[in-house]
């Protein structure tokens, strides 16, 4: 039984969001940028309304009430015992992602990516001077896609490399790293004095039975973990995430860089938020990803029976569906400009995703992302359109 109605339409339109309000047309069914289309938890709401009720927004306090949600969350939903001197706040994962890459690295430095992956990446190493070193994902028969750990082991050994960007669980391509998968890349990591960021930003969105490992459980030693409720619980808007980090000449070097990028005032809002999220909405979480879930299912099933020419990556985290488009033999953005412009609906191109002077060619050419957290009737004209659009050209 569900208590919450993930069906019911919110109209954000007109509310300064960038998913609906960057489109100069209303009749664009926006399936890209990844927030949802869902209100967030009752107990988020609730505490939000209670603060602002005090009616000043001055500079925030982040105090023990804080530290202590976030420690006693990832210890009872994913046995990773946090302690207090580990958290680093700051106003975003994208952010905390960019300090430490300025913190632990310097200009010329190779740092590692699993491409095709979340686009911030490639300009958290381009903007703070280092080189990409590209690790591409193999994608298996089923679609899945896995680490290639041989290649791991070349990039790792290369003299340049000094930090690998984890993606756990993975953008776009929507896996959920396994403890073995993630104990081998801790292993190379540090044989070769690779440090491990890993981006988690979306932990909490797992299905099927998947559970997320965090980094953090493998190896805290050679790691830097980078959290948020922003994705689980649709509050991305208020800039809250931690930088969660154990050595403590790295912490002074982290807390440095966030301090010469001005990015260690937060939102008043967020602490609120987060606090909200991981003490009292535990239970609309578990049901977002049961609705979640069968909007997955309702895509694939939409695909198989429509356009079955086109492959759904199997999703086993994230909101995020990565689609096979090759067979349509045109590329990826001159299609998301087609069903954006013909069709009116926006889906993000793969290659942005990628890295666009790869030797390999870009590892998101051929796919499309689509983002599925939003009610199922719009998911479903959203759908439709697309197949108006595409049939034509089958």
């Amino acid at each position: 039984m569900c208590d919450y109605n993930f069906d019911e339409p919110v109209m954000r339109r007109g509310s300064g969001c960038v998913k609906w309000d960057e489109e100069p047309a209303g009749d664009v069914i926006p399936l890209w940028v990844a927030d949802m289309d869902f209100r967030a938890a009752p107990a988020i709401r609730e505490a939000l309304s209670r603060r602002l009720e005090n009616g000043v927004f001055g500079y925030t306090h982040v105090g023990e009430d804080y530290y202590n949600a976030v420690i006693s969350w990832f210890n009872r939903r994913h046995s990773w015992h946090i302690q207090r001197d580990w958290i680093q706040y700051t106003s975003g994962v994208v952010p905390a992602v960019s300090v430490c890459v300025k913190a632990l690295t310097c200009p010329g430095d190779g740092v590692i990516l699993q491409t095709p992956v979340y686009n911030c990446f490639f300009s958290s190493v381009r903007n703070n001077g280092c080189e990409t070193l590209e690790n591409r994902l193999v994608r298996r028969d089923d679609g899945s896609y896995v680490i290639d750990f041989d290649d791991l082991e070349q990039k790792a050994a290369n003299p340049k490399a000094r930090l690998l960007i984890l993606c756990n669980p993975h953008n776009p391509v929507g896996r959920l790293w396994s403890r073995e998968e993630l104990q081998r890349v801790a292993d190379i990591c540090r044989d070769n004095g690779v440090i491990v960021i890993s981006d988690e930003i979306h932990n909490e969105l797992t299905y099927n039975g998947n559970r997320y490992t965090p980094f953090g459980t493998i190896d805290m030693d050679n790691a830097v973990i980078c959290t948020s409720p922003s994705k689980s619980f649709n509050t991305a808007g208020l800039q809250m995430a931690n930088i969660i980090c154990n050595n403590v000449e790295w912490q002074k070097k982290i807390d440095r860089a966030i301090n010469i990028n001005e990015v260690c005032d937060v939102n008043p809002f967020g602490v609120v938020a987060l606090i909200a999220a991981y003490n009292d909405s535990e239970t609309w979480l578990d049901q977002l990803c049961n609705y979640l879930w069968r909007n997955y299912e309702t895509l694939r099933q939409f695909f198989e029976e429509r356009l079955p020419q086109l492959k759904v990556t199997p999703l086993e985290a994230t909101y995020l569906v990565w689609v096979d488009i090759t067979p349509l033999g045109i590329k990826s953005s001159e299609l998301c400009q087609q069903l954006q412009e013909k069709a009116r609906v926006h889906v993000n191109p793969g290659t942005m995703y990628g890295v666009d002077d790869s030797l390999l060619g870009n590892a998101g050419e051929g796919y499309i992302r689509i983002n599925i957290a939003c009610p199922r009737q719009q998911l479903m004209e959203g759908l439709q359109r697309i197949y108006n659009s595409v049939s034509v050209k089958r």
